[in-house]
Parts: structure tokens; C-alpha cells; sequence
């Protein structure tokens, strides 16, 4: 039974044993022998070595990215202060662009006989009779170019026709003229070449004789031969109507042709200032003791003293008609308002 005893306190002991030899001969450190310890130690150092590189060469990246963006940031407010500059520089430009042609107009025509200030127009109504014309002028300064509508006659296509001051009331308008010319659908009427109300091309015609008067987007008025859809889409015209003919583009006279010149008629014409206000023009004619009208060469004169830049006709004699804030101003040649399937309106 000892001996048993003994084999077993042997076998048991002895592991033990030689676990603590172990330790008593090895100078143990952080649970690796002393000659590991010097291997492991220098690939520690290596590896921090190469940390200490990388590290480096990150934190040089971050100092050069710093410094890109640092530099990036005073060239967006330097340019962002010299884009302030250039608006402001700009407002300012178009404040005394406003001021010299009004000085201009003024000077011209006397001073506007009304004058509407609303948020989404500024509006200035000028007599013409100082200019040697009766007649009507106005200017205006489109805030909301949503305020400019073109509108047809019954909202159709083919209509009776409208007068421009029906027109006007029955859309809430403060000023109107007629526009496009038109032509007889048996007993309606029709628009001619290519018209457009809210950006949908509702009339279109390849007349080549036509010029299309439309505005855009933002309320600039957009003029030249009729437009394709295409076209209307890509310049984002969103109003317009068609006549005849062209009288300015960027400032400079255009051809009128022969069965038109030197007639002398009442006319409605469109034009926009160098500074891009809109000008709608109404004068009378055909009327002895009152008004003869104007020719489209005088027409040019004038406009060009006016400051126009770019100016056309729509469709005048018995047509013209000048309507502002709830009556018709001028004196059509028919001593009344002629039926049209177009016409051009501006919201209070």
C-alpha cells in the first residue's frame, strides 16, 4: 500500500518539480525566456521603427492635405468676395443704367402719367404725344416673369376672337396689348405662325415671312424666325406670338420690306431696353385730326433714341390697342376695339 502511495506522490511531484526548476534556472520577463526576450525585442523596435515611418508619413500627408485646403479656402473667399464685388458692381450698374434711361424717357416724353409698383412688376406708362405720336409707352421691369402671359381669345385655338381689354379683366391684368396677327377659319379666326402659352406650342406654322416675338423662362424676350418645338424647349420659351417684321436686333436696324415701307399706320410694336426691361408701344393712326400713325423707319428712329436693342411688330392697324388698370387708353383706328385671337398681358 506505501509503495503505491509513493509511485504516486512520484509521478504527481515530479511535473511540479520540474516547473519550478524551470523558472528558478530562466529569468522569465513578461512570460518569454531571456534569450527570446532579446530576439522579440528587436523586432519590437523594428516594428516600431516602421510604425514611426508610416506615422510620419501619414501626419505629413494630413499637414500637406491642411495646407491644400487651407489655400483652397482663401481662394473660394477670395473668389467668393470678388463674385460679391462683381454683383454688387453689377446692381449698381443696372440701378444707373435704370436711372439714365428714365432720365432719358423723361427728358423725351414728360413724366409717366401712371406708375404701378407691385412685387411681381414695376410699370411705367408714358404718353407719346411729346414725342410727335399719340399714342402709349410703357416700361417694365418684370420681379415674377410669371406675371407675363400670353393669352388666346376664349382660351381656344379657333375662336370669335377677344378684345384686349376683355382680355385683360377676364385674366385679372393691369396691362395689355394685342399681339400676333391672325387669319379667318371660315367664321372664326386663328392665329398665325407659331404661338405659345405656358411653354405648350399651341399654333405653328414654317412661314418664313413671320417673325416670332416670345419671352422665356425668365422673362427675356426671345425673337427671331419661328421656332421648331425643339427650339421652344431648348430656349425655354414659355409665351409668344407671330408677326411682322423685325425692326432692331442687338441695336442695329434691320430690313423692312418693300410692301411695308414708308407706310405710315398705327402700330403695336415690343421691344426690351439695353437693360433689359421690356417696352410695349401702342400708337394711333389712320385718324384725321388725331393721328396719322407712324412708319416702321420712324418706328426705328425712335427706338434707337429710346436706348432699344432688340424691337419688332406685331400686328397693328385696327388691332392696336393699349389697355392699363381697368381702361383702354388709346383711340383704335375702327373707333373701337377690334376682336383678335391674341394678346399679351401683364399680372399685377
Amino acid at each position: 500500500m506505501l509503495g503505491r502511495l509513493g509511485t504516486f506522490l512520484a509521478f504527481f511531484i515530479a511535473p511540479v518539480a520540474g516547473i519550478v526548476m524551470y523558472f528558478y534556472t530562466t529569468d522569465f520577463v513578461h512570460g518569454l525566456p531571456l534569450n527570446e526576450l532579446e530576439i522579440h525585442t528587436t523586432d519590437h523596435k523594428d516594428l516600431l521603427q516602421q510604425m514611426s515611418e508610416e506615422n510620419m508619413d501619414i501626419l505629413h500627408h494630413i499637414s500637406t492635405l491642411q495646407t491644400n485646403m487651407e489655400e483652397k479656402k482663401t481662394e473660394y473667399e477670395t473668389s467668393k468676395e470678388t463674385v460679391e464685388q462683381l454683383v454688387i458692381e453689377s446692381k449698381q450698374q443696372i440701378k444707373k443704367s435704370e436711372d439714365v434711361l428714365d432720365v432719358i424717357l423723361t427728358t423725351m416724353l414728360g413724366d409717366p402719367i401712371e406708375q404701378h409698383f407691385g412685387s411681381r412688376s414695376t410699370i411705367k406708362v408714358f404718353s407719346l404725344e411729346d414725342a410727335g405720336y399719340r399714342g402709349f409707352m410703357a416700361k417694365i421691369r418684370l420681379e415674377d416673369p410669371s406675371s407675363l402671359k400670353m393669352v388666346m381669345a376664349g382660351d381656344k385655338v379657333v375662336s370669335k376672337g377677344e378684345t384686349t381689354s376683355n382680355a385683360a379683366k377676364r385674366k385679372g391684368a393691369i396691362l395689355a396689348i394685342n399681339a400676333g396677327g391672325f387669319m379667318a377659319v371660315g367664321n372664326n379666326l386663328a392665329p398665325l405662325g407659331a404661338t405659345v402659352v405656358d411653354g405648350t406650342l399651341m399654333t405653328h406654322s414654317n412661314n418664313s415671312n413671320l417673325s416670332f416675338v416670345g419671352f422665356n423662362r425668365e422673362g427675356k424676350l426671345v425673337g427671331g424666325p419661328i421656332p421648331t418645338q425643339q427650339q421652344i424647349e431648348e430656349k425655354g420659351i414659355m409665351q409668344g406670338a407671330s408677326f411682322l417684321p423685325t425692326l432692331l436686333l442687338n441695336g442695329k436696324k434691320q430690313p423692312i420690306p418693300r410692301e411695308w415701307a414708308n407706310q405710315r399706320a398705327p402700330r403695336t410694336l415690343i421691344g426690351h431696353f439695353i437693360n433689359g426691361d421690356l417696352l410695349i408701344m401702342v400708337i394711333d393712326g389712320r385718324r384725321k385730326g388725331w393721328s396719322q400713325g407712324i412708319t416702321l423707319e420712324e418706328a426705328q428712329d425712335k427706338f434707337l433714341e429710346f436706348r432699344i436693342k432688340d424691337a419688332y411688330n406685331l400686328d397693328g392697324g385696327g388691332s392696336s390697342s393699349f389697355y392699363y388698370n381697368g381702361k383702354l387708353l388709346n383711340k383704335p383706328s375702327d373707333n373701337k376695339e377690334r376682336l383678335v385671337t391674341t394678346n399679351l398681358v401683364v399680372l399685377p
